[in-house]
């Protein structure tokens, strides 16, 4: 990297968005350190152990979008171990609804206390105002805790291993784990009822305990002058002499294992609207050469004959299989939608080897509690849909997310592969947030296994980083201004090389688990492969997909990383009996990587991006190289 890069032109390369991140300033307390960002605590550590991942007050508007605030009247003290924030905050949306809320922080050697204030200047509509507490995830799930619920009992319980499908604990006031050997962590909400739900559902890499009951009515108004108050405490008691944890600078080592099962195949989702744009970029296309096309079509948003046809133009071309995800409106008999989906599919001249079907009123989340919606039987959908389409693989499952997959589990006898998609910002959207979530894969994974079975074949698309479809409200979030910013569908990053490693993150976590198929990008539009509005010119992921798509369904080696929060990798058999290493650096720091063995390299970083150019040949020949932010490595031999 050159002098002469601008920071702008760096943010570009790696986020696709000259914003930066709202600054970060470290508080330190004796032995407890934590982050502020934007008003709220992150990263709470004790002697260098991770205690909780947030403290946050938030607000959401009745779409479950998070509001950005804006902070007036920032102070920060330090000093004699300790540390004080104070500060007002003021959310606006886009109706011109507006909050000001305050906050207040206080930090000791052994906890802190966050406590906020907000008092509506007229009647706000929310879907949430207050605080939520962040768990850890890793070296957490399923380790006791004790819960005090605000009646006064205390009550010994653990946290879940697989994933909690419903709220694991309910009508909070404190909650008691163990944070290292001879170390507690009571974490104490006062000011309303809270509740904890597995936030592992969403792909979050937490535990995430809120304010106000789900059961309760929302969205819900807050009336003008009636305050809302609340406060968290953290008190930390350690029994004796706490040993730091050591710092992560250490190289992060890929070793190889045996070679069993096979890499994901790499797919790519169709979008009716950007199917002609596809067609238009058919050389592009041939050149990722992706396992699987994934078209979607919904009759319930006026997709019919002609988005098949568009399809059946895609699909003529040779490679690949070509899968139909069809929401199904289950507004007619079964056999009537089916029958003429069918009649449609021959007339249209669409060639298919798989069919996804999923009833229409599922891609609206049920939140536990709730009333689920009128909606045929799963068990009768899929029978219609295989009388419909004999010949045909059928899948089934959500076309949202895990969260609903776990809500409303599928007769996984009457299919041949379960699917879901993932996408890491349904609640946070910053950066550590979105490779955090990667953390959150193989529960995700195991505790849909402990369900579908360990032999149902099992895919995962269409993920990626910006949110096609959103579940829980009546629309994705624009962005104009390309923020980092939850539910949005358009996010920043698919431009920039943090979705490069993003992607090889993810593929590497489904490796793992030895997940079937993998739709981890489109070719065109937000969640593109080649840039919106410049036919031709390739975004950083574009090479990620290429290597992905040239590895799928090759034999599958296991490789183990030292630290897989900074590192990710995959590996594969070639038919010439070549190994070939996929391993992506997570972090906005250098990483110095140990490789498992020699051979040709090459990487895309940042450089590569700004000089407009792919991937560029690198030295690999000493054993380790130290590998830029973000970048991603080939390495075969």
């Amino acid at each position: 990297m050159t002098a002469a890069v601008s920071p702008e032109a760096l943010r570009l390369a790696l986020f696709g968005t000259p914003e930066p991140e709202p600054e970060l300033r470290r508080l330190k307390a004796g032995p407890l350190s934590a982050e502020l960002l934007a008003g709220n605590l992150r990263n709470i550590r004790f002697h260098g152990v991770e205690v909780l991942r947030a403290i946050s007050f938030v607000v959401r508007d009745k779409d479950w979008g998070t509001y950005a605030p804006v902070l007036h009247d920032l102070a920060v003290e330090e000093g004699e171990g300790r540390f004080a924030v104070g500060y007002r905050a003021e959310c606006t949306g886009a109706g011109g609804e507006r909050l000001v809320y305050r906050g207040r922080i206080e930090g000791r050697p052994t906890g802190l206390v966050f406590a906020g204030e907000a008092v509506p200047e007229g009647d706000f509509l929310t879907n949430r105002c207050g605080f939520t507490v962040l768990h850890p995830i890793v070296g957490l799930a399923g380790t006791e805790v004790e819960v005090e619920h605000v009646d006064g009992r205390r009550v010994a319980a653990r946290l879940p291993d697989l994933i909690d499908p419903a709220q694991p604990f309910k009508d909070m006031r404190a909650i008691t784990h163990i944070v290292a050997p001879g170390v507690r962590a009571t974490c104490r909400m006062e000011g309303d009822a809270f509740e904890m739900e597995d936030q592992r559902n969403w792909s979050d890499a937490s535990y995430k305990t809120y304010v106000r009951p789900l059961a309760l009515p929302w969205p819900y108004k807050l009336p003008a002058g009636a305050p809302v108050r609340q406060r968290v405490t953290l008190d930390i008691a350690a029994e004796g002499a706490v040993a730091p944890t050591p710092q992560n600078d250490a190289p992060v080592t890929l070793a190889l294992g045996a070679t069993r099962g096979r890499l994901p195949l790499f797919g790519l989702a169709i979008a009716p609207e950007e199917a002609a744009a596809t067609l238009d970029a058919a050389d592009e296309l041939a050149h990722i050469a992706p396992q699987t096309l994934l078209f979607h079509v919904d009759p319930t948003a006026g997709h019919g004959p002609a988005e098949l046809a568009a399809f059946a133009k895609l699909a003529a071309a040779p490679g690949g299989e070509c899968v139909l995800e069809y929401v199904v409106p289950c507004a007619r008999p079964l056999d009537e939608e089916f029958s003429d989906l069918a009649r449609q599919v021959a007339a249209a001249g669409l060639r298919l080897d798989a069919l996804a079907v999923s009833p229409a009123v599922d891609r609206r989340s049920t939140p536990p509690g709730s009333v689920w919606p009128p909606c045929s039987p799963l068990e009768e959908v899929y029978e219609a849909a295989r009388r419909a389409f004999p010949a045909l693989r059928l899948g089934g499952g959500m076309f949202s997310y895990f969260t609903e997959l776990n809500r409303k589990r599928p007769p996984v006898a009457r299919l041949d592969y379960v699917t879901h998609c993932i996408c890491p910002i349904v609640h946070d959207a910053d950066d550590r947030a979105v490779m955090q979530s990667l953390e959150a894969l193989p529960f995700i994974l195991r505790s849909a296994r402990a369900f579908i079975g360990a032999d149902m074949p099992y895919r995962i698309g269409p993920s990626t980083i910006g949110m096609r479809h959103n579940p829980y409200g009546a629309r994705v979030m624009p962005n104009p201004e390309r923020r980092r910013m939850p539910m949005a569908e358009r996010d920043p990053r698919q431009d920039g090389l943090f979705a490069a490693a993003y992607l090889v993150g993810m593929a590497a976590r489904l490796a793992e688990a030895g997940v079937e198929s993998f739709t981890g990008a489109a070719l065109t539009g937000p969640f593109g492969l080649l840039v919106e509005g410049a036919p031709g010119r390739r975004r950083p992921v574009f090479h990620a997909a290429r290597w992905l798509a040239a590895l799928g369904g090759a034999p599958a080696i296991r490789v183990t990383t030292a630290d897989p929060a900074r590192v990710l990798a995959l590996a594969g058999a070639t038919p010439a009996g070549d190994r070939v290493l996929l391993a992506a650096n997570l972090t906005p720091q250098e990483q110095t990587v140990t490789l498992p063995f020699p051979g040709r390299a090459q990487w895309l970083d940042a450089a590569a991006v700004l000089g407009g150019a792919g991937p560029r040949p690198v030295d690999a020949g000493v054993g380790s190289l130290l590998l830029p932010a973000y970048a991603v490595l080939r390495l075969e031999g």
